[in-house]
């Protein structure tokens, strides 16, 4: 059994009370279990004001989260938040994890920093793991969940990637106990009785705008020919682009990616066009995999936020803690109504089920789970959900 609390706080000038905010809504002297965990979300104003140092010192359990642009508990949402997750248990034990800098080798450090933390537990697969990553530009986030598929033998993983307000991404830290990271990630392994159900929105089907297209050539993130043609000849056939091919930004124009092994279609986000004309994605485009461009708009990421929440509603009484993380491209897309999704898991969970929700750089959820292994996939433009 784990039992939730949620706290946040809006105060950036004062440590003290800062601290005493979050202290009286979790009650912690009287509320703690054996073993406890806080999962955190905040803006980056709270690192350089040191308020998330000061309040993770008074905190008697690890502290682990990202950096983001929004953030939701029940009761209250916003930019300029703090928010905290705290998860208590006699019987599930939590284990916090900071890799090594992820800027050399990140796969083999992932890989060794998680079987180095496992090594007390041996064969013992977790339960779950949550992961918190820092946004790197240079790296690729399938590389991350890839890693640790090899490394746990298909533990199911859920995280995010770290995103800020900044035009450069600048302060796009992983967290962990009043430190904060630009280049390591952090885990939290959980170990125990738990089945953790997951849930993902993305585009609706609807929008596709495109007949299938055959992935055929192509280096990670980088899209370089479609159905043995250049990229660009593909996007100058839809209308999208110019024919001098100059850089052009596609986050408005999502699309799907089908692994074409079964599992749903994954949502993906083609972010530039580099200056040889390739498509520079946010997210491995494996060879062979089938892509569908689409469309997106508010009321179509409200429609499927809202289809998934009702899902979430049918089952929310096994649960004890909802976490969410929203690709910040569906807040974009959004405007000024850009917290509603986070509007909508109030009206439906405030009272009913502790939840804590983030805006996300990239979101790392399962797709499918069995007793063997669970299908982990790297999402961007999603609404992802983990319920435990």
């Amino acid at each position: 059994m784990i039992k939730t609390l949620t706290a946040y706080t809006s105060e950036l000038d004062d440590e003290k009370l800062a601290v005493e905010q979050i202290k009286s809504q979790l009650n912690i002297h009287s509320s703690l279990l054996k073993n406890t965990v806080g999962i955190v979300a905040c803006h980056y104003e709270f690192i350089l004001s040191d308020i998330f140092a000061a309040i993770c010192k008074e905190m008697p359990f690890d502290v682990a989260g990202t950096i983001s642009s929004a953030q939701a508990v029940p009761g209250e949402k916003g930019a300029l938040l703090l928010t905290l997750m705290v998860l208590t248990s006699d019987e599930v034990e939590f284990k916090t994890v900071v890799t090594p800098s992820l800027l050399n080798e990140p796969s083999k450090t992932i890989i060794e920093s998680y079987t180095a933390a496992c090594e007390e537990k041996k064969s013992l697969k977790p339960s779950l793991i949550l992961t918190f990553a820092p946004f790197i530009l240079q790296n690729c986030g399938d590389d991350y969940v890839n890693a640790l598929n090899e490394a746990s033998g298909g533990a199911p993983c859920f995280g995010t990637l770290a995103v800020d307000d900044t035009l450069d991404f600048a302060n796009c830290f992983a967290l962990a106990n009043g430190e904060h990271h630009r280049d390591k990630m952090t885990m939290v392994l959980i170990y125990g009785e738990l089945t953790p159900k997951f849930f993902v929105a993305n585009i609706s089907e609807t929008r596709i705008m495109s007949k299938a297209a055959k992935v055929t050539k192509s280096a990670g993130p980088l899209l370089i020919e479609v159905d043995e043609r250049p990229v660009i000849d593909f996007l100058n056939d839809l209308g999208l682009v110019k024919a001098g091919g100059t850089q052009y930004a596609m986050s408005s124009l999502p699309f799907l990616l089908d692994y074409n092994d079964g599992t749903p279609k994954v949502s993906k986000i083609m972010a530039v066009l580099t200056p040889e004309n390739h498509a520079l994605c946010a997210g491995a485009m494996p060879e062979n995999s089938t892509l569908y461009l689409t469309s997106t708009d508010k009321d179509d990421v409200m429609l499927t936020t809202a289809e998934t929440v009702e899902d979430i509603y049918r089952e929310a009484a096994d649960g004890s803690a909802l976490l969410v993380y929203s690709c910040i491209n569906r807040g974009m897309t959004l405007g000024s109504e850009r917290f509603k999704e986070m509007e909508l898991l109030n009206e439906k969970f405030s009272g009913k089920l502790f939840f804590m929700a983030a805006s996300a750089g990239g979101e790392i959820c399962p797709t499918q789970l069995s007793d063997k292994k669970a299908i982990n996939r790297f999402h961007n433009n999603a609404f992802v959900a983990c319920m435990i």
